[in-house]
């Protein structure tokens, strides 16, 4: 199917109540939505009091010097991200927005409780479904619903994954209701992007707030890299006990060439792509100058149906031919795992509470949105009575393709949409348009809200690991809703305070 990006067009906010009216507030509307910094009456919320009192006095030119040294900073460093389809640039600058968005250490504590026992639960139904499934034999999810999913990889039948951690690094998309709570929009199981931004983005926020930095006693994130070099060691740690380890990427031309280079960089470990790897025996080796050497955990950064041309594509240039043999054989890991992917599959999103309840015996702590499965006739029937105010998405898709959101969209682009729908109805399932929550912006020389989504990184090894932060995603156009750093998003720090 070919991608369907979303192209939300502005919405005009309710004026519920305006923070003030001078600069740099002047412009600064809160809507329905959740605002990170203020309160529904306008009152600055008691975490975010230091921020706001600083630019209530920081004049307009200077916030507009310190906002133009951040995107300087990344041009310098070559931080970019790829927009596929875009006929003006191929490759672009990622937008950093200066002001960080801020977040209670006591709500981080509760979202951190939640986001591991999903990563248990998700990690146990891997397991299940590729060996035993005895979770489709008693009907708590569809068979057919797994075995039909395209990321669902049969050669994957009874491999023996290390720790039975088969997802090493997880994204997962949450985002704040109306209310406040949080909920999971996605789980991202299969190759993860974006934490290099989030560190980037604290970088060069903490350099422009420095003293402020300090005053709001910000949790730290910059162990990240050293916490997923330690996972990635402990996956291979029952049978060398000094791993080669390297980074597997696409090449120069990838989305996220950035982040791959600069990963292997932070953690010491070799960054390659197929054509420096071979297989001997089932062993996999690195071409280096002294020789060849064996390497023992691959951190791939390559999609499944790209990393073996003998498993799967066979027009792949990216991986290497032989590879799934040897991760059969044991003799080499792969993280994340082959065909996670199944379980961010955004049908299978909807039975992650029902996952939950099944494998931990324990009520989710965190919430999904309410999820309409268009394979069932009655969700069906439902989306498709509800396109203008619905958020339709194809199940297997990532990054924004493949999605409709209704109230953004015009009513030929529904139609469209709706013949999509009815033609495969399995591949589409259809949730309620949730505003999303607001925060600050720098915008010209003041600050206007914009709609916001939070992504922290999970690790899993031998423990799992989250540090104190996440990457968070800024839908750039006023009034939308598509934060995607693949559909033109932006992105901002986030400081776990207190």
């Amino acid at each position: 199917m070919e991608p369907a990006a979303a192209r939300p067009r502005p919405v005009v906010v309710s004026n519920r109540a305006r923070p003030g009216h001078d600069k740099p507030f002047a412009d600064y509307v809160l809507g329905e939505s959740f605002d990170e910094m203020f309160e529904a009456d306008g009152t600055p919320r008691p975490y975010a009091q230091g921020l706001y009192d600083l630019l209530t006095v920081l004049p307009g030119e200077e916030l507009v010097r310190l906002q133009q040294m951040c995107e300087q900073s990344f041009l310098h460093q070559g931080i970019t991200f790829t927009v596929y389809g875009h006929e003006e640039a191929t490759e672009k600058i990622i937008p950093t927005d200066l002001l960080p968005r801020i977040v209670p250490g006591k709500e981080w504590d509760r979202l951190e409780q939640g986001l591991r026992q999903r990563i248990a639960a998700l990690n146990l139904f891997l397991k299940d479904i590729y060996n035993d499934a005895k979770i489709l034999n008693d009907g708590v999810v569809p068979r057919d619903l797994v075995f039909g999913s395209k990321h669902y990889l049969r050669h994957m039948r009874g491999v023996q994954v290390p720790l039975d951690a088969y997802v090493n690094v997880c994204g997962t998309d949450i985002i704040r209701r109306e209310d406040g709570s949080f909920v999971v929009l996605e789980d991202n199981l299969r190759v993860p992007s974006g934490v290099s931004y989030m560190l980037a983005n604290r970088e060069v926020v903490k350099r422009a707030f420095r003293d402020l930095y300090r005053a709001c006693n910000v949790r730290p994130i910059e162990t990240y890299a050293q916490d997923l070099l330690t996972t990635l060691k402990e996956l291979a740690s029952g049978y060398r006990d000094d791993p080669r380890i390297v980074l597997l990427t696409p090449g120069i031309f990838n989305s996220a060439y950035y982040e791959h280079a600069f990963l292997a960089r932070q953690m010491g470990i070799d960054l390659v792509e197929g054509r420096d790897l071979l297989i001997h025996d089932n062993v996999v080796f690195m071409r280096t100058t002294s020789g060849i050497k064996r390497v023992d955990v691959i951190y791939r950064r390559v999609d499944d149906d790209f990393v073996d041309p003998l498993a799967f594509r066979h027009d792949s240039i990216l991986g290497l031919a032989g590879l799934m043999n040897a991760y059969r054989a044991g003799n080499v890991v792969l993280a994340n795992a082959i065909g996670t992917g199944v379980a961010d599959d955004k049908a299978v999103y909807s039975y992650v509470p029902d996952i939950i309840r099944y494998y931990l015996d324990q009520e989710p702590l965190l919430d999904i949105v309410e999820t309409y499965r268009c394979r069932d006739p009655k969700g069906l029937s439902h989306v498709l009575a509800n396109l203008d105010k619905f958020v339709v998405k194809a199940v297997g898709e990532s990054g924004g393709y493949g999605m409709l959101v209704g109230p953004h969209a015009s009513a030929a682009e529904r139609a469209e949409f709706a013949a999509r729908v009815k033609a495969n109805p399995a591949n589409y399932i259809g949730q309620p348009t949730i505003q999303l929550s607001t925060s600050p912006c720098c915008v010209g020389m003041g600050i206007e809200s914009r709609h916001v989504d939070l992504r922290p990184y999970i690790l899993t090894g031998r423990e799992t690991r989250i540090v104190p932060g996440a990457l968070t995603r800024v839908a750039l156009k006023r009034g939308s809703l598509v934060v995607n750093s693949s559909q033109g998003g932006g992105s901002k720090d986030t400081w776990v305070v207190g």
